[in-house]
């Protein structure tokens, strides 16, 4: 998921992965300062974050909210050519926000079109290396963070909601060796988790 509010800084971003999971309401902050402490937060530093469950509670809730955005971005090549899939991901974006379902080349080319400086753009992804090619193509991401990834056949959980493959893994040590930090955690408000550390628990690097 990314969060751009124009091209003269590096943009906020939350990498969403499995576009059909959905599991409600998430939790929120529990009083409107803490809120608005992490708005702050948010604005202050600018950070990316990988979460599965792609436009579900907690972004709809908490994410939209902590980053000011006004639109959503829901960035996958084989999800842009499923009408079904997008017209679900279009229809539970929340009130006041605009969704869109594309695929990263042209995220990559709304990110650098002029015209969308006045967007603050909310870019979900649906596995880390559509990041790298992100970062590749001139989203100049400074951090990650893995929010929440489903367990699939031949996954490995390096947390309680985050499972990854062999790709997905070469895909963060990818991001890693070009400077961006990832870092693990499921809600807003939560200390992150060190991935390398979580990597290195489970014998994957």
């Amino acid at each position: 998921v990314i969060l751009t509010q124009t091209h003269a800084v590096e943009p906020t971003v939350i990498v969403v992965l499995d576009l059909l999971h959905a599991d409600g309401i998430g939790e929120q902050p529990r009083t409107e300062l803490v809120t608005q402490l992490l708005l702050l937060h948010l604005r202050l530093r600018r950070q990316f974050c990988i979460d599965d469950r792609l436009i579900h509670g907690q972004v709809a809730t908490v994410w939209t909210k902590m980053t000011g955005c006004n639109r959503i971005m829901c960035v996958n090549d084989d999800v842009a050519q499923d009408e079904m899939r997008k017209k679900l991901l279009i229809q539970v974006a929340p009130p006041g926000i605009k969704a869109y379902v594309v695929p990263v080349d042209k995220a990559v080319a709304a990110y650098k079109d002029p015209k969308y400086d006045s967007f603050k753009t909310l870019f979900l992804f649906t596995n880390p290396a559509d990041v790298v090619r992100a970062v590749k193509g001139g989203i100049p991401f400074k951090s990650v963070n893995l929010g929440g990834k489903c367990f699939k056949d031949g996954d490995t959980l390096i947390s309680q909601a985050v499972a990854v493959n062999a790709e997905d893994v070469k895909a963060i040590q990818e991001l890693l060796d070009m400077g961006i930090e990832v870092e693990i955690r499921k809600l807003w408000n939560e200390p992150k988790g060190d991935v390398m550390e979580a990597l290195k628990a489970k014998g994957l690097v």
